[in-house]
């Protein structure tokens, strides 16, 4: 039996308004910048139209990525709480896909910002097979102590008693036509400034290195280290981290040439370094494995991978010829696309915003 998974980071699926931006101007938008704004209250009036305006055109993108999906089961990342969910899968989804999606989770985790991991489950596959979910557990509540992660590279942003997720790792247990399947669902430490003369990756990497042994963790634990063998489990989401990538060089007017290149370090090695999960994105071409496009201006360009769907080596093994597909079509005019992979966006795409999301969902069909 056939099921198509899917995972995307739909990006700030908010409910709620941010102002932080009057006090803060790395958080103000780009836009208000431009203006003379007297008030806080003034400010507040033009960001809530500011945000009103741009929000239906990104979720009517978000939505047609999700329907390009036609996921049985979707991952999502940075969904606010469920009431959001709602609104947006009645609003929007429910006119791309029709009543599809009528089972949602969502359990709050652990971001400053209330962004949450969330899955979204139609009732069956498309060859008639039930999708049951019999189990969902948080690990929001880990911490460092619990796993014995705590380390001096830790010490420097963190407590022992601090939580290893930044968000949540979501575990869900389901029945694919009567057969197991395990999710762990997640959405890793994002990659912030720059600090201490560490550039923001290297400088985050600790967290992130602790949040990958803490899910690998949450796994054997579940099903025991010695007795992995024909374990059915997938780990979805936004890792915020890369093994590789694509350094982007030249220009508008001289061309541009895509330089692929090996990161010396990952958290992720932490997973796929003995074969504990495949990263089954790498049976795509070396160029054709992106999921965003990362720039700071001309000096800094390249497209790399930070969602993932890693398989199990008993489901990838059940699974020799799958390949993931990537949806590009809601990726904002300023991506950068290898020659031959470019893709028809979706209408009223801007050159930065309105879009999708920056992240590209990542969907594989797997026999279950």
């Amino acid at each position: 039996m056939s099921l198509r998974l899917a995972t995307f980071n739909i990006e700030n699926l908010m409910s709620r308004f941010d102002f932080s931006g009057f006090r803060n101007n790395l958080k103000q938008d780009r836009v208000l910048r431009l203006f003379d704004v007297k008030s806080e209250a003034e400010y507040q009036r033009l960001e809530e139209a500011r945000t009103i305006a741009h929000t239906d055109d990104t979720r009517q993108m978000s939505a047609l990525a999700i329907a390009d999906c036609d996921a049985d089961i979707l991952c999502l990342q940075e969904a606010d709480n469920m009431a959001a969910l709602q609104a947006f899968e009645y609003g929007y989804l429910f006119r791309m896909v029709g009543s599809g999606y009528r089972q949602k989770y969502l359990i709050d985790g652990n971001d400053s910002r209330g962004i949450d991991v969330a899955v979204l489950v139609r009732e069956e596959t498309r060859d008639g097979q039930k999708i049951e979910c019999v189990d969902v557990k948080s690990h929001a509540a880990v911490t460092y102590a619990d796993f014995d992660l705590f380390n001096d590279a830790l010490a420097a942003t963190n407590v022992p008693g601090d939580r290893v997720f930044k968000r949540d790792c979501l575990e869900l247990d389901f029945r694919i036509g009567g057969r197991p399947l395990t999710l762990f669902v997640v959405h890793f430490k994002s990659m912030g400034p720059a600090r201490e003369g560490l550039d923001g990756r290297t400088a985050t990497m600790p967290v992130r290195r602790a949040e990958a042994a803490a899910v690998r963790r949450i796994i054997e634990n579940r099903f025991g280290a010695d007795n992995m063998a024909g374990k059915m489990f997938a780990i979805c989401g936004d890792m915020n981290d890369y093994q590789e990538r694509i350094d982007v060089l030249g220009d508008r007017r001289n061309g541009y040439s895509f330089v692929p290149r090996q990161e010396t370090q990952s958290a992720l090695d932490i997973l796929s370094h003995d074969g504990f999960v495949e990263n089954t994105m790498r049976r795509r071409p070396e160029l054709d494995r992106w999921t965003l496009f990362h720039s700071r201006g001309p000096e800094e360009r390249h497209l790399c991978q930070l969602d993932y769907i890693w398989l199990s080596p008993a489901l990838a093994k059940r699974n020799p010829a799958s390949v993931p597909e990537i949806i590009r079509a809601g990726q904002p005019y300023r991506t950068i696309f290898p020659k031959g992979q470019e893709v028809e966006r979706y209408p009223r795409t801007g050159w930065d915003r309105p879009k999708a999301s920056d992240h590209c969902p990542v969907v594989i069909s797997l026999n279950v």
